[in-house]
């Protein structure tokens, strides 16, 4: 849109932090909250009451970073305290069952203790294609895949055959 309008000069660089974004949002299909990022982002602190009278309200304190349009880096703080960690999933339809199934490891590894943390990645990428004034990172990218997904210069992904298959567990069922 920024292109459309004319709003982008390739010329300058125009930075913005894109913050406040959803803890959750909801899913018709699951009939639940889900994680808009990933159950592990810290709430804003200030909304960390929210989570037990309006969980849809919470805002994850994570970032992006954007340069002329282009997202270039995100990241969050991350959970490092085991009861809130416990909320999280609560909220999220895990039973403590569940939870301690799928992440146990991280749940037991909270009591020897976590320092508050969190980063941001950037997309090398993207910062490249916006250096050289390109229009996509497929022009910057050594081996970039097409719209399908596609690496043309290694015809990947390849056929798997069934011995493969057999080797990996794994049933292909291709819904018409």
């Amino acid at each position: 849109m920024g292109n459309q309008l004319g709003l982008r000069d390739k010329n300058k660089f125009a930075l913005l932090w894109v913050v406040d974004f959803p803890m959750f949002e909801w899913s018709e299909e699951e009939g639940r909250l889900m994680a808009m990022h990933h159950p592990f982002t810290h709430p804003k602190d200030e909304d960390i009451p929210l989570l037990d009278t309006d969980p849809a309200a919470v805002r994850a304190d994570a970032y992006d970073m954007v340069c002329n349009g282009i997202e270039v880096g995100g990241g969050s703080i991350r959970i490092h305290d085991a009861k809130l960690q416990a909320k999280m999933f609560e909220i999220l339809g895990f039973t403590p069952e569940k939870a301690q199934e799928q992440f146990g490891f991280l749940m037991n590894a909270f009591k020897f203790g976590a320092p508050p943390h969190g980063g941001l990645a950037y997309g090398l990428d993207r910062w490249v294609s916006i250096f050289a004034g390109l229009d996509s990172i497929r022009d910057c990218i050594a081996f970039p895949k097409n719209n399908s997904g596609r690496d043309v210069m290694l015809d990947a992904p390849g056929y798997l055959d069934q011995k493969q298959l057999d080797e990996l567990n794994l049933i292909v069922d291709v819904k018409e």
